[in-house]
């Protein structure tokens, strides 16, 4: 499900939602503290004695009966919390969720820790085309993902269990299409701190698999595998794919991760045509994404265009989750055709496999 065709709300619908958007900041911020400073957890521990009061919480928390106030009042609004007619507090579904749900705590704290404070950096981006963002990181070059060993906690601990929980979702299922074509050496493009190199070594025997990244990213990478099992199947090659040189050669399958949305449109362009002049003639191009016209539900359409955001203001200032018929587009501009796609891998990834047109 993606986007709407018509305007269905009421004048009354559109207004409450419009009068949210305007607040949105302060739900988020009380959701985040409501959680981080107990008041979900003590709520969750306390369900069986029917909620507790402000002043119970108060005491419990060590937090004065103003501060809960303003939370628990807000978080009434943003149906986080109820309150019974005796003054007692107990959590609605959305609150257990926001407190036990593994999906909404990487969500949660990848927009609190990462994204929250580079946000208000987003106009300039979007006028730079640079991600100003960045520099309350204490970063002026404008691309994040040179610097991921070195972000500041818990930004930099945020920032990979994102990227890892939608990643690791979709590499078994992946791999069970890649399977049938019976690769004997992949190249892993952009393979970040190398967990699809270790699940492939893994599942498909004898497979060698060569990772292609910045070199900060393969140093990374190095120190998660050394001591893993197979890892003399795994190697790697710094390469900067927006470098105008040729590739390696040497592998009849190429597999990209989440990787292409981190670059504009003409870059991806570029990218595919050197891989197109690199691959055999009979090899094949692996490409998983999330693509918010792929979805099944408006939440996740709505967290990947969020999350293009963030590739605004913080990643690179040039790169989004593409739509799939936009991506399909440059990916035929750079010489490929679609040999099969599969979607609703993991938690909404799309498998595309291409070969050579």
């Amino acid at each position: 499900m993606f986007g709407h065709d018509q305007d269905t709300a009421s004048a009354l619908e559109a207004i409450s939602w419009a009068q949210t958007i305007c607040f949105a900041p302060m739900l988020f911020k009380t959701a985040v503290l409501l959680k981080r400073l107990g008041v979900l957890a003590a709520l969750k521990a306390a369900r069986r004695s029917h909620g507790l009061t402000k002043a119970e919480l108060a005491e419990q928390l060590e937090l004065s009966e103003y501060a809960l106030g303003v939370l628990l009042d807000m978080g009434l609004s943003g149906r986080i919390v109820i309150e019974d007619d005796a003054g007692r507090f107990s959590l609605t579904k959305t609150g257990q969720f926001l407190l036990d749900d593994r999906m909404c705590a990487v969500n949660l704290d990848f927009t609190e820790d990462v994204c929250y404070q580079a946000l208000a950096q987003l106009e300039a981006s979007l006028k730079t085309g640079r991600a100003e963002g960045l520099k309350v990181f204490g970063f002026d070059d404008g691309i994040i993902y040179s610097h991921l060993s070195s972000l500041p906690e818990p930004a930099r601990s945020s920032w990979f269990k994102y990227d890892h929980f939608y990643s690791d979702a979709a590499f078994a299922p992946a791999l069970k299409q890649i399977a049938p074509l019976q690769p004997q050496h992949i190249y892993d493009v952009g393979g970040n701190t190398g967990r699809f190199a270790r699940v492939c070594v893994n599942t498909l025997p004898e497979v060698k698999v060569t990772i292609l990244d910045l070199k900060e990213q393969l140093a990374l990478a190095q120190a998660q595998l050394s001591a893993q099992p197979h890892a003399e199947r795994i190697s790697f090659c710094a390469v900067n794919v927006l470098e105008d040189k040729p590739l390696p050669q040497e592998a009849d399958v190429w597999w990209m991760s989440q990787f292409l949305d981190c670059f504009a449109p003409e870059e991806i362009v570029a990218i595919l045509r050197r891989v197109h002049a690199a691959m055999p003639d009979q090899g094949s191009l692996c490409i998983l994404e999330l693509f918010p016209d792929a979805q099944r539900f408006e939440a996740a359409a709505l967290a990947l265009n969020a999350t293009s955001l963030y590739f605004t203001a913080l990643a690179n200032g040039n790169s989004r989750f593409y739509r799939a018929r936009d991506f399909l587009e440059l990916v035929a501009q750079a010489g490929f055709k679609l040999s099969a796609r599969t979607d609703d891998l993991g938690l909404g990834h799309t498998l595309l496999i291409l070969n050579k047109a």
